[in-house]
This record gives C-alpha cells, sequence and structure tokens, in this order.
C-alpha cells in the first residue's frame, strides 16, 4: 500500500510499487496520466464508444508493459506516447488518414506560418464581450474537430497541455519540423475558418 502521506512517489517507486501488485499504486499511474490520454484519444478518436474502449486498452497495455520502462523520459510522457501510437494504429485499422496532406497554409523555413495565431483572451470583459468569447470558443472548439486527427493532437498537447516540441516529438516520434509545420497549418486552417471576412481584407 502506498503511505497516507503527501509525499508523492518517485515514478520508480510507483512502478516497483505497480510490479509488486500494488493495485492502489497503479490505480495512481493511472489518476496522474488520464489527463492527458483523455487529450490524446479525445482528439484522434471520434466515436465515444471506441474512445472508451481504447482508454481501457492504452491502460492494459501501460500494465503489461511497465516492467521494460527504461527511465529515459517520464513516465506519463511515456503513457502518452502508448495513447498516441495505438490511436494511430486504431485509425489505420478504420482506413482513417491520421493526416490530410495539402491544408491550406503557407510556412516559412521554420514551419512557421505568416498568418497571426488565435487569441480571443481581453482583460475585463463586459456582457457583450463574454457572449462574444463564449461563442468564438464554441467555433474554436468546433474548428478543431474538424480538422485532421495528428493535427488535432498536437494542437491540443503544445497549447492546452503545454508541452515543449521536445515532449511533442518524444510523444508522437514527429520531428520538431513537422510539429511545428502541423501547428501552423491548424493555426491558419482556424483562422480562415473563423475570420474568413478578416482574412480576404488582408
Amino acid at each position: 500500500m502506498l503511505p497516507a502521506t503527501s509525499h508523492t512517489p518517485s515514478d520508480r517507486e510507483l512502478i516497483d510499487r505497480v510490479l509488486k501488485q500494488d493495485p492502489q499504486a497503479f490505480r495512481l499511474v493511472i489518476r496522474q496520466s488520464e489527463r492527458m490520454v483523455a487529450q490524446v484519444v479525445h482528439k484522434m478518436v471520434d466515436d465515444e464508444e471506441d474512445r472508451r474502449d481504447m482508454a481501457q486498452e492504452i491502460y492494459l497495455k501501460v500494465y503489461r508493459k511497465l516492467g521494460s520502462f527504461r527511465f529515459e523520459s517520464k513516465l506519463t510522457t511515456w503513457i502518452c506516447q502508448l495513447a498516441y501510437s495505438s490511436c494511430i494504429d486504431y485509425l489505420r485499422k478504420k482506413k482513417i488518414r491520421p493526416v490530410v496532406s495539402g491544408l491550406s497554409g503557407r510556412e516559412n523555413e521554420y514551419g512557421e506560418s505568416n498568418t497571426p495565431g488565435i487569441d480571443i483572451a481581453t482583460a475585463d470583459p463586459g456582457p457583450d464581450e463574454q457572449l462574444a468569447r463564449k461563442q468564438m470558443t464554441g467555433r474554436l472548439k468546433d474548428g478543431i474537430a474538424a480538422l485532421p486527427p495528428v493535427y488535432r493532437t498536437v494542437i491540443t498537447l503544445f497549447h492546452n497541455e503545454e508541452m515543449s516540441y521536445a515532449e511533442i516529438m518524444e510523444i508522437t516520434g514527429l520531428p520538431a519540423g513537422t510539429i511545428k509545420s502541423y501547428l501552423a497549418r491548424a493555426r491558419k486552417t482556424l483562422r480562415e475558418n473563423l475570420f474568413p471576412n478578416q482574412l480576404k481584407k488582408e
């Protein structure tokens, strides 16, 4: 059993306890990683029932493979790697293309779009601004949902989870340049869908 103190076990302690058949330790592994796993699964798998099955499958893989964890990254990052690769396998079996090539958007040599980013936050919004922000947030969520699965995942890990390029590289196995390119294309596509009139003026 894990000690009833405020001490947070290290990855090594936690894995050691799981391998000694401590169910409470594995529950903690799930609790520490389930939000990030859910982000990956929800962005890559559209069907709600498949999402639940996928989450169960991912944690079964985690349990089976935990003994082979080499401590070369954080445990949560390794679990996200398993989640991502499992979702890619799912998409391939369903014959869904993880990435759609040719999305509009031109990047410079660093993979950055010339189109400014999307920022809908302002300080101390009034009632009208609050309503407009709520509507924009809904449109933004719909826009992200319409992106190809891998684009959705990369933009979510970067913006929602505030992961670095290095961390996203570790999870997805994609080169940094590809990640930057996907982010730029996703942002530009979202901006074109959210602000079509503004872009025409530009």
